[in-house]
This record gives structure tokens, C-alpha cells and sequence, in this order.
């Protein structure tokens, strides 16, 4: 035992001291001692009693969220909670040290929607040191909360689309991946509506979908600029031209693309508004290996968004037929998802009913890269990013989303060796919200794992109050 150890520490200074004959110092100390020992004893077993207190919060938490999913799943009834409580708890509570170990739970039904498991736990340990003081045990409790019912999803899945996920069966391993997360967070919805989930495939662009020319939201600024022709517009007696002018391409021809909005918008959710261009999302015909690669029937294809839903046949669909293309602009991806989470244009995310239901909005990012290029020549140019100028509009980027109280999660698919690995990106770390939710995947035969594991932490933001 830690006591016994100290006490066999103690006794040989003990007997050092006791010999001193250098004035009173034998005396100072022998009074000084059994108080010093007494707060250090209690000290430590105060630590033994939180350390076995934090263990039962564990599996308390664990316990509350699995009676939930029963009692959502319809596999239990409420009169067999304390059962099932019981047997969760005693799996999963492995401390030796606590004793007369006792938990309780609870099951109230909510006057509004939703309804609430409370489970209590207690225990206590025997002391080392405070049973000296007449306390020969010391008493811990904790209770843990789980509500299901008014607790409602949204999801976005910002997905690397670039042209280096389809090395090392990284593309297919995504698909099986994002399709298995829907499938998991689906089985969570016990009504339509109780989950969303948007996915936003990205490179250098997005694909918002050419169907949307006519959408006040776009900014086409650079796109008539680039995309037309000079047509003669007066000629002489000769039939020579002798004036040209710039003549736009219809809207119509453009294939859906669009990239970073105007700084310092291009971090920020503000709703666009025609009285100020910034606002809109720049239109742009992206060309990959002289491709446009958002128009349809090219291969590959930059998929097109998917807003929030719940039709999973069509995210599935989506994401089986997304196809590696163009270089890494993570921020556009971020940028995208969280727009997708926003009830204004363009995407329009079904209105919430805030009375009877609390909100849970999280973020997936994955990317296989660093970021390479976006809207600026100057800050990158599709092989390299130059002064990390990308990574600084990503951060300022996710500070604001994480403001306003949506949960990130990044992966990295880092399946290179040696030299041809990535650094393990600072930039996906800072934007995640938390250690726990930055993941690096090195085989892509992981990015299941990691899908499933996000599953599960996204299944206790469902039923967690």
C-alpha cells in the first residue's frame, strides 16, 4: 500500500532526528510530524477516493447513454431500467478499491418531447491514513444525465475530393467509410427530422450545382471576366472589324463551380446580400487536365453538394459516386459544411423548432493533404501553399465556426512513408474541438475505424443533455 511505503520512508528521518542534540530541533520536529503526516495521508487518500470517483462518472456516462438507446430502440421497458442500469454499470465499473458500491436509475418522462434517464452511483474506500483520525472510510457519489427525444442532429461531412485520394485505395475506403456513418447516425433518427446530414465533396472548389445560374447568391464578377469572347461589334465599309468588344458567355454554360467568397467572407456565415458583392460566392469554371471538372458527365466529376436531409439513399448515392480531382482547399469544404448548417441562403437548412427541441450541429472534415491552392495565386499554386497563408484563413475560419457552437472533427489520411509522407497537419489539430477529435489515419483501411469511432462520440451529442 502507498501508507505503508511512506511510513517506511518516514521512520529511518524519524530516528535521524530524534538523535539530533543541536538545540530543539528533536522536539520541533517530533511535534511538527504527526500533523504533516496527517495532511499528507489525507491528501492522499482524498486522490484514491477522485480517482475512484472519476471511474464510476466514466461508467455512469456510458451506462445513461446505452439505457437511452435501449429504451429509444424499444428493447427494453421503462420498468426494466434499474435492471439493465445494474448490469451495464457492474461491466463496465472495474475499480478495486471502491467499496459498497451502489447504483441507482431513474426514468422521467418529459411534459414537452423527450424524456430523461437519471442514473446515481455511490461507493466508498477504506483509508489509509484518515482511519487514524477516526474515519476509516471515505464516501464518493456522481450521477450522470441522459435525455433522447428533444435532442436533434445536424451533421455536415466536408470530404476530400482531390486527385491525390485516389492513390493507395484512400477514394473507395472514404466511400465505405461516409456511407457506414450514415447508416450509423440514421439508426439514431427514431422520427423524420431527429437527424440531418449534408455532405459537401470539395478540392479547390465546390459544386453547388449549375441548375442554380439564375441564384441571386453568386457572384459572376470573375467568371465574365474570364469566360467569353471579343465579339465585333462595328465594322467599315470593307467588312473588316474594327471594334471589338468583350462579350460574356451566357450564364447558362456555367457548370456549377465556385470558390473561396471575397475576404474577410470567406471565413465568416454571413448570408449573401446583392447590395454587397462581397457577400456572394464567386461563380468560376475550374479546369483540371483541361477539364471542367464540375461539369456533368466529365470523369472524374467533383460531385455536387448535398444540403442537409434525410433521404440517406441520396447521400449515399453522392458520396459511391464521388471521384478524385483537382488540388486541396480545405477552408472551401469548411466554409461549405457550415453554410449547410445556416437557415439562409444558398442552402437553406430546414427551419428549427427551438420550443420543443435542443440543437447538436457537428462538423466532419477528412482530407488526405495539405492545403495547396484556393481563390489567391499568391497563397498557393496546386502543388505547394506558400507562407502558410491558406492554414491562416483555415484557423480564423474555424475559430469562428467553433464560436458558435458547432463541434469539429478532422481526419488526416496520411498513407505516405518516409519521404512521402505528410507532416501530421498543425492546421486540421487546432480545428478540431479537442485532442479527442483530431484523428490521423495511416492505412486506408482506418478510415472505418475512425467513421465509426466519430459515430459513436456524435451518438452521445444525440442523447447527452
Amino acid at each position: 500500500m502507498l501508507g505503508q511505503a511512506i511510513f517506511s520512508r518516514v521512520r529511518p528521518a524519524a530516528g535521524r532526528f530524534a538523535e539530533a542534540r543541536e538545540g530543539n530541533i528533536a522536539i520541533i520536529f517530533a511535534l511538527a510530524l504527526l500533523p504533516i503526516i496527517s495532511f499528507v495521508g489525507a491528501a492522499i487518500d482524498y486522490s484514491r477516493a477522485n480517482n475512484a470517483r472519476s471511474s464510476m462518472q466514466a461508467a455512469l456516462d456510458s451506462t445513461a447513454l446505452m439505457v437511452a438507446k435501449d429504451l429509444t430502440d424499444g428493447t427494453i421497458t421503462t420498468s426494466q431500467i434499474q435492471a439493465k442500469a445494474t448490469a451495464y454499470f457492474t461491466a463496465l465499473y472495474t475499480s478495486t478499491e471502491a467499496k459498497s458500491v451502489t447504483v441507482t436509475a431513474s426514468y422521467t418522462q418529459n411534459a414537452g418531447n423527450g424524456s430523461t434517464v437519471l442514473v446515481n452511483g455511490a461507493g466508498s474506500i477504506k483509508t489509509d491514513f484518515m482511519r487514524v483520525a477516526g474515519f476509516p472510510n471515505l464516501g464518493f457519489g456522481t450521477s450522470s444525465t441522459a435525455a433522447w427525444g428533444n435532442v436533434r442532429m445536424r451533421v455536415a461531412m466536408a470530404l476530400d475530393n482531390t486527385g491525390s485520394m485516389a492513390s493507395d485505395g484512400k477514394i473507395g475506403a472514404l466511400r465505405t467509410a461516409a456511407s457506414s456513418l450514415v447508416d450509423q447516425l440514421s439508426a439514431l433518427a427514431k422520427n423524420p427530422g431527429d437527424v440531418y446530414i449534408s455532405v459537401i465533396p470539395f478540392a479547390k472548389d465546390v459544386n453547388v450545382g449549375a441548375s442554380n445560374y439564375n441564384a441571386t447568391w453568386i457572384d459572376w464578377t470573375d467568371w465574365d471576366a474570364a469566360n467569353g469572347s471579343n465579339v465585333c461589334t462595328q465594322r467599315d465599309s470593307y467588312n473588316r472589324c474594327t471594334q471589338r468588344t468583350w462579350t460574356p458567355n451566357a450564364h447558362s454554360t456555367w457548370t456549377g463551380c465556385v470558390t473561396d467568397r471575397t475576404q474577410p467572407y470567406d471565413t465568416q456565415n454571413t448570408a449573401p446580400t446583392q447590395t454587397t458583392v462581397a457577400t456572394l460566392f464567386p461563380a468560376e469554371e475550374y479546369y483540371e487536365n483541361s477539364e471542367t471538372y464540375c461539369k456533368p458527365g466529365n470523369s472524374p466529376m467533383l460531385q455536387q453538394i448535398v444540403p442537409l436531409s434525410y433521404d440517406w439513399t441520396s447521400l449515399k448515392t453522392t458520396i459511391n459516386a464521388m471521384q478524385p480531382t483537382g488540388g486541396t482547399n480545405q477552408p472551401i469544404g469548411l466554409a461549405w459544411a457550415w453554410q449547410s448548417l445556416q437557415q439562409t441562403a444558398p442552402l437553406n437548412a430546414p427551419a428549427e423548432d427551438t420550443g420543443n427541441y435542443t440543437y447538436k450541429k457537428a462538423i466532419i472534415l477528412l482530407s488526405d493533404g495539405l492545403n495547396t491552392e484556393d481563390r489567391w495565386p499568391a497563397y498557393g499554386d496546386g502543388r505547394t501553399q506558400f507562407n502558410g497563408q491558406i492554414d491562416a484563413r483555415q484557423r480564423i475560419l474555424c475559430d469562428n465556426i467553433k464560436a458558435q457552437g458547432v463541434t469539429i472533427y478532422t481526419v488526416q489520411v496520411n498513407t505516405g512513408t518516409g519521404t512521402s509522407a505528410d507532416p501530421t497537419s498543425a492546421v486540421l489539430q487546432y480545428c478540431a474541438s479537442g485532442s479527442d477529435k483530431f484523428y490521423l489515419v495511416t492505412t486506408a483501411s482506418q478510415t472505418l475505424t475512425v467513421f465509426t469511432a466519430i459515430g459513436t462520440s456524435l451518438a452521445k451529442l444525440r442523447v447527452y443533455r
